[in-house]
């Protein structure tokens, strides 16, 4: 079981607001400690951004429970009518699918049948409500910071090694049809994770005009090493949806398509370590003694391999063009990280080998 950074602040914010609730003496600490749950964000800037609509929308929970337990009583089917409006309300003003809960816990709190004077219990249970909010918002700020640049890295070069295993295999004819089936599933699944790590590593605040610089310029190396292994996936799932047609294909052109997609993987790997600062700097460019893959005359020949076929003539077109578009990514990348060295020439992207 891997205990990541959020599962530890969720952990922490709830023993933080029960304890702090507890002390102050509020009949019921657990929902301070189900609205911390529900508070917590991936980062500090999200913790920022939603703070105030947290306390929007258990200000509506609220202020409506008590509208309806004074006016309609606190009968189920009414609390079930009370939730419906307080989840219209939210969903009018746009909030989140954890906002809504958050006002959903604060009327289910405060319709709770009791023996104390209801204002009076209204006012504890939003308190408790508003402390579980709070804590988890400290914890967001000063337990754990989240480092979203080492972790973005260490997924883009974990999944785009898998690809490209699983590139020099399959090209060779040499993987198995339902492990690799398994394996371009979660691969897309590591890309999606991937995406949102991106967008997590952006929302990152920075304070210094020189930082905010290096950033700006990370995030433009990040989004086109994204971009190259999106291209690398689907060489991978052009070359299996014509695994056994490719085996037609004769054998010289067979190895001819080995050695260039070889050249074109091969680059991609040295980009991704040319960007850790993992190669030798043996001349001006770190970049200049990269293998360049002739991919348009490879694809020129894959295109009239079968051009007086009429039925097969289309076969590998789409191959054709994912290829294109895998060297065309590649070339950018290329570009984009010799500007980047440029200007850093003694930074390198951040990546940490641990479990996520």
């Amino acid at each position: 079981m891997k205990l990541g950074a959020r599962m530890l602040k969720t952990g922490l914010a709830v023993a933080i607001s029960l304890y702090v609730a507890r002390l102050i003496g509020f009949p019921s600490p657990v929902f301070a400690g189900i609205t911390a749950v529900f508070a917590i964000q991936p980062s500090i800037y999200r913790s920022f951004q939603t703070i105030v609509e947290q306390i929007q929308a258990n200000v509506i929970g609220a202020f409506i429970a008590m509208i309806i337990v004074f006016t309609l009583g606190n009968d189920p089917f009414v609390i079930g009518f009370t939730v419906v409006l307080v989840i219209g309300i939210c969903m009018a003003l746009k909030m989140t699918e954890s906002t809504v809960a958050l006002a959903i816990v604060a009327v289910i709190a405060i319709t709770e049948t009791t023996e104390l004077a209801f204002t009076e219990f209204a006012t504890m249970r939003f308190s408790s409500l508003m402390l579980g909010i709070l804590s988890a918002f400290i914890v967001n700020l000063v337990f754990i910071p989240p480092k979203y640049e080492t972790k973005l890295f260490l997924r883009i070069d974990q999944t785009t090694a898998d690809i490209l295993q699983w590139l020099r295999i399959t090209t060779r004819n040499l993987s198995d049809e339902p492990a690799l089936k398994g394996e371009l599933d979660r691969i897309e699944e590591e890309i999606r994770s991937m995406d949102q790590t991106y967008l997590l590593f952006k929302e990152e605040r920075s304070y210094t005009r020189k930082s905010k610089y290096s950033k700006a310029r990370k995030l433009i190396v990040f989004r086109q090493l994204i971009a190259a292994t999106k291209e690398a996936f689907d060489v991978l799932e052009a070359f299996h949806k014509l695994n056994e047609k490719i085996e037609r294909i004769p054998e010289s052109f067979q190895r001819a398509l080995v050695q260039e997609l070889d050249k074109v993987i091969h680059s991609h790997e040295k980009l991704i370590l040319s960007s850790m600062g993992r190669i030798k700097k043996q001349h001006k460019e770190t970049l200049q003694d990269i293998t360049e893959p002739d991919v348009p005359v490879l694809v020129e020949e894959l295109i009239q391999l079968y051009q007086k076929e009429e039925e097969n003539r289309l076969m590998l077109l789409p191959l054709a063009t994912q290829l294109m578009e895998y060297n065309n990514e590649l070339k950018h990348l290329k570009s984009i990280l010799k500007s980047y060295q440029q200007y850093h020439a003694d930074e390198h992207l951040e990546v940490m080998r641990k479990d996520l």
